[in-house]
């Protein structure tokens, strides 16, 4: 493949690379950006996709779908990677979790969740050319590589079998051991980017804004969002048990990079393009916000889907984050997963095919297989032990039977003997009756006019939610308490919609 370096920013803007002049010379200086897409990338790439559409929830279908496409296509050419807006493929994906990537191969995602966050097309455009901007520089490839190899309970195993290798400490892994896949592959994808590749990244992506025809701030003030938005999160965290949105973990330190775009932006031409508002306001509204109850939903410390009954409730001061084929539990006393497996009515087998996706091609010797009955619901449950670098680990498999062909189960990590820190958990799994299924609804982005007499607080006591529906609609919105609103102006609330 060809590489282009920039060595001024005039020409950095002709040939495809990027330099930058001033203070933020001693990080960025030149960029080599890739200026094609080998048929080895377009291979890995469409092997990745369907994966990462799994883990995501799925493509989100409807028209916001074809919107980001286009959007994406249009951001995604300015790259020198193709001149062919259909060489990439741009997903919109069924997640929750506030989150964008791209991998080789011309693949591109970003969440309805973090859509929801823009306000205009502008911000939507900046965020997907920072991704693609992250590939462009290569700065995922090895990443993205190692990603596609692992699937959902399998990132434990292989991390599992190295400690009993004596390989490597599996306690001092413990943050990240259990989480599940849709968010180890984000990680793969994009966590771990130097401080240097995420400034190079914005970089790139107020360029391709630029060469675009949009506002170059516009990634500024997206950015700006999300650092409120990872501050709001973190004043949730204890009523509402997520951790902070992925985009913000994987990317980090939003504040401090909201002041080096706007300088960026400036670089290549200060402000005065599109933004596009009306365009993207028609798109957003009635997105599906928060979770989606096909997924089940989160609630404070309460796990509840209403499609297969059940529900649990994580200990005090744990976390959760709900993926589409697991929900994965962590706190400082261990880390855990809820998922099901086939099951033919023998809980024995259920159990041993749990262990054995747990511990890959390791040998572990779980212990005699327990019954119990939780709420009238009968369980079995089995623990192993096992030899790691940094001591003992108890590695406990809890399932339940719902029926003679449906199964669900908790996978758990924890120090020797420190299994306990879990058992409330394991005892508050009951079934959800017809009429609690039924009050579970989703919530939807709605776009509103302004009015006269209309308010930030007004608005906000619309929200759908019962705490901080100020703060949420301040965010959703990049507002402040003291914003003056213009009757006229569209702004978006959260609301719950029909199932």
């Amino acid at each position: 493949m060809s590489w282009t370096t920039g060595k001024t920013l005039a020409a950095a803007l002709a040939m495809g690379g990027v330099a930058i002049t001033g203070a933020a010379d001693a990080q960025l200086k030149a960029i080599k950006t890739q200026t094609n897409i080998s048929a080895a990338e377009r291979k890995q790439g469409d092997e990745a996709h369907p994966q990462l559409l799994e883990e995501f929830g799925g493509a989100y279908s409807g028209p916001q779908a074809s919107y980001v496409n286009r959007i994406g296509q249009n951001i995604a050419v300015q790259s020198g990677l193709s001149r062919s807006p259909s060489d990439f493929t741009v997903t919109l994906l069924n997640s929750p979790v506030n989150n964008a990537f791209a991998i080789p191969g011309g693949y591109v995602y970003v969440t309805r969740q973090l859509m929801a966050l823009m306000n205009d097309e502008a911000e939507l455009a900046g965020v997907l050319g920072h991704e693609v901007g992250h590939v462009a520089a290569q700065h995922s490839k090895k990443r993205q590589s190692a990603a596609t190899r692992h699937t959902i309970l399998g990132v434990l195993g292989a991390v599992l079998g190295g400690a009993i290798g004596d390989n490597g400490g599996l306690l001092g892994g413990l943050g990240g051991l259990l989480q599940n896949n849709s968010m180890k592959v984000a990680q793969l994808a994009t966590l771990g980017f130097s401080r240097s590749q995420e400034l190079q990244a914005d970089q790139l992506g107020v360029q391709y804004l630029r060469s675009a025809g949009y506002d170059p701030l516009a990634l500024s003030t997206m950015l700006a969002s999300l650092a409120a938005q990872t501050s709001l999160d973190a004043r949730l965290a204890g009523g509402d048990a997520r951790s902070l949105p992925e985009w913000a973990s994987t990317h980090p330190d939003p504040a401090s990079r909201v002041r080096n775009a706007q300088t960026l932006a400036r670089r290549v031409g200060g402000s005065g393009g599109n933004r596009n508002a009306d365009a993207f306001f028609a798109s957003v509204d009635g997105v599906l916000y928060g979770d989606d109850p096909a997924q089940g939903v989160v609630e404070g410390r309460d796990f509840l889907h209403p499609d297969l009954r059940l529900r649990f409730t994580v200990p005090s001061g744990y976390g959760m984050q709900n993926g589409s084929t697991a929900v994965s539990i962590s706190g400082n006393g261990g880390q855990a997963q809820f998922t099901t497996g086939a099951y033919s009515g023998d809980m024995n087998a259920y159990i041993a095919a749990a262990f054995k996706a747990v511990a890959g091609n390791t040998a572990i010797s779980p212990g005699a297989i327990q019954r119990t009955t939780v709420n009238g619901i009968p369980a079995s449950y089995s623990t192993a032990r096992v030899n790691s670098q940094s001591g003992q680990v108890d590695v406990t498999v809890f399932a339940y039977e719902f029926s003679r062909s449906s199964a669900f189960h908790f996978v758990t990590l924890t120090k020797a003997g420190g299994g306990g820190a879990f058992n409330s958990m394991f005892g508050s799994v009951r079934r959800l009756s017809t009429a609690e299924a039924a009050a579970i609804k989703p919530r939807r982005i709605d776009v509103v006019t302004v009015g006269r007499g209309d308010t930030v607080a007004s608005l906000a006591r619309r929200m759908a939610y019962s705490d901080y529906q100020a703060e949420r609609f301040q965010v959703l919105n990049r507002m402040t308490a003291s914003t003056r609103l213009t009757p006229g102006q569209r702004v978006k609330i959260v609301v719950y919609a029909s199932r």
